[in-house]
């Protein structure tokens, strides 16, 4: 039982469970970009170039028949853009964060024993 108890541990600490959501999160991310280069970048771009090669989509560009380089210049492509897309929201996230440590901290309120210094001081200068 020593065993199975140790998994269950490991299994439900919270790295475990982060990481297997930002996982499912990265699968989706990659469907948004996957259609974001076939549905937007593609028909925009490079819809001229696919015109002249008599192809519909960059996957069909083929060498000597069965070198498939399109699926490679699209993983290039989908990586360039999810590469750029992290990087502009690190670069947000990190503006953010320079503001938020940049922003001084409201001074604390005097003592009562300093304000009372502070008043008799005021006192005698009138």
């Amino acid at each position: 039982m020593g065993m199975i108890q140790e998994f269950r541990d490991f299994a439900v600490k919270g790295n475990v469970i982060d990481l297997a959501v930002g996982v499912i999160i990265g699968g989706a991310f990659g469907k948004i970009v996957g259609s974001f280069i076939d549905d937007v970048i593609t028909p925009l771009l490079l819809k001229p170039a696919l015109n002249a090669a008599n192809l519909q989509k960059l996957e069909e560009l083929t060498m000597f028949g069965t070198v498939r380089y399109g699926v490679f210049l699209s993983s290039v492509i989908n990586f360039v853009i999810v590469a750029f897309i992290l990087f502009m929201l690190i670069k947000g996230i990190n503006k953010m964060k320079k503001a938020e440590a940049e922003a001084p901290a409201a001074p604390a309120p005097p003592s009562s024993t300093d304000q009372l210094l502070m008043e008799i001081r005021d006192a005698l200068k009138k």
